[in-house]
Parts: C-alpha cells; structure tokens; sequence
C-alpha cells in the first residue's frame, strides 16, 4: 500500500486534436512521482461524454490504479461535462475533497468558485477531478495529497488504516 498508483486522464478537445499541448497531465505525473508514487496510465481523451465515461470505467475495472486523477472539463464552458461523467460512474460520491480544494483555492484566486469538479470512489478506486490548468491542477492535487494514502487504506479495507483514528 505504499506505493499508491495513478492514471491521470487529460480532458481537452484541444489537446486530444494536437492544436495544444497537454501541459496539465505532464505536470500532474511529476507532482505524483515527486510524492513518491508511481504512474501507471496517461491518456488524453476530448471532452466527450462516452470518451471519458469508456477511459475511467475501464481503468477502475482493471484496476489500472489506486487513483484517477482528471484534469480538464470542470468549468464553466458547454464541453466541460467531466464533473457530471464522474458522478455518472462513481458509486459515493467524496465531496470532502472538491471543498477542500476549492476553499484552499479561493485564497489563491476568487475564480475558484467556478469550479464544478467531483470526487467519488468506483469499487476500490478513487477518482478525482482537478482544473485543466496546470497551476491549478497541482496546487489542487497539492491540497488533497496528505489524505491520499489514508482513503485508499480505508478502501482496501487495510487494518492499519484504523490506527489513525485512535489519535
């Protein structure tokens, strides 16, 4: 349980098409290797509903990771729908974590309140969205990163993950 896995699923039209470069996602494996974990999926999907809901359904069932990391789609624009895909997929929804980062994030920028991202479990995998700009995207994940380790213990159903609660 150490090393916690991680896919991370860019969501941008632009990116997916190679009119711009995927900054977020690059960002986002650096931040998660520089955190000691390892990353086992990248992919870059445009913001369509079924794209989006195909990539995170088929990493949960095969277990691809602990964590799905989205980055992209969770503002304002009509194309941004990763928000309602993910609470399509998942099965709890964590809202703990988007209120976590959007309040750390409204100190940054009031932009923040724009952010419609969702959190949620599938079976034993977490799935988070985060912004599409890799500032935000880190400074998101950045926020969310000292609980990481402790959700999955819980939702591996890990004995130790008790211990931390007895404090």
């Amino acid at each position: 349980m150490d090393n916690l896995r991680f896919a991370i699923l860019t969501v941008s039209d632009r990116s997916f098409s190679g009119i711009r470069a995927d900054l977020s996602g690059p960002v986002l494996v650096s931040a998660v290797i520089n955190a000691g974990w390892q990353i086992t999926k990248t992919e870059i999907v445009p913001d369509d509903f079924g794209r989006i809901r195909n990539s995170l359904l088929l990493w949960c069932e095969e277990n691809i990771a602990d964590i799905i990391l989205t980055t992209g789609g969770t503002g304002f624009s009509p194309r941004d729908i990763t928000p309602e895909v993910t609470k399509s997929i998942v099965e709890r929804e964590t809202p703990g974590l988007c209120e976590a980062m959007r309040n750390a994030s409204i100190a940054i920028t009031p932009n923040a309140m724009l952010s419609r991202a969702a959190a949620g479990i599938r079976g034993t995998t977490l799935i988070v969205n985060l912004p599409g700009s890799p500032k935000g995207a880190v400074e998101n994940f950045n926020v969310i990163k000292p609980v990481l380790h402790h959700a999955i213990e819980l939702l591996w159903d890990d004995p130790s993950a008790e211990q931390g609660h007895q404090k």
